[in-house]
């Protein structure tokens, strides 16, 4: 999936660009609205989370623009401006969803993918970006997941440790990498919390042809159920 962020915080804008590339996103990221908007036009992103509080043009104006270029990308507008109002004339310029500052990571992940599924992507899966396991389908190229071809919505968590254990199906993967990729960007969380979503993932998949499987000292795997 193809972001564009619009984020004039040096620091938030890189916290962001590493935690979403971890979750397999590519993130182009800008500190000014101007040049973000040039390269709107010339890339066609799949999706753009864009801040208001720019430090040439009000992210408003920019969102206007674009929506008068035709640029039809669904746009998450992240500000810290909470009045009712505020989000109402967000929308109301052509914005598709709106997420106030603070907000959580997964909440962040969850709407984007959201608004691309919404919208439909334009990335056209080709053969090298889907992972199969049994009925279970990859794409890694949305981070789409899908079970006898219907896409699945499983909570940020359960899908981000999914999507890690699908990229290397009979593999097992160490309980430290997806502890990184799934916890990115949420200081104080203890290791041990990977067993949590890895104890709720395993329930769900229960009857779908996979089983997650536990290896001690080594960390987890997918593996098919015979049939």
């Amino acid at each position: 999936m193809r972001l564009m962020l619009v984020e004039d915080d040096a620091d938030l804008r890189q916290t962001l660009v590493r935690s979403l590339e971890r979750r397999g996103m590519h993130v182009a990221a800008f500190d000014a609205g101007e040049p973000a908007l040039a390269w709107w036009r010339a890339h066609t992103p799949d999706v753009v989370a864009m801040d208001l509080s720019l430090p040439d043009r009000d992210g408003l104006l920019i969102l206007s623009d674009a929506r008068q270029a035709g640029l039809r990308t669904p746009v998450l507008l992240l500000t810290a401006r909470s009045a009712v109002g505020d989000r109402v004339l967000g929308l109301n310029t052509g914005a598709d969803d709106y997420l106030t500052k603070p907000f959580d990571l997964d909440e962040l992940e969850a709407r984007l993918r959201a608004l691309v599924r919404r919208h439909g992507s334009t990335v056209v899966a080709t053969e090298s970006d889907l992972v199969a396991l049994n009925e279970w389908r990859l794409d890694r190229s949305s981070g789409a997941l899908y079970h006898q071809g219907q896409v699945v919505d499983l909570p940020t968590r359960e899908a981000t440790l999914m999507r890690q254990l699908m990229t290397l199906p009979g593999r097992a993967v160490s309980k430290e990498h997806l502890f990184e990729q799934v916890f990115a960007g949420d200081p104080g969380v203890q290791i041990e919390a990977i067993e949590v979503v890895a104890y709720r993932l395993r329930k769900r998949l229960q009857g779908t042809g996979v089983q997650l499987v536990t290896l001690r000292g080594l960390g987890y795997l997918l593996k098919a159920e015979a049939v």
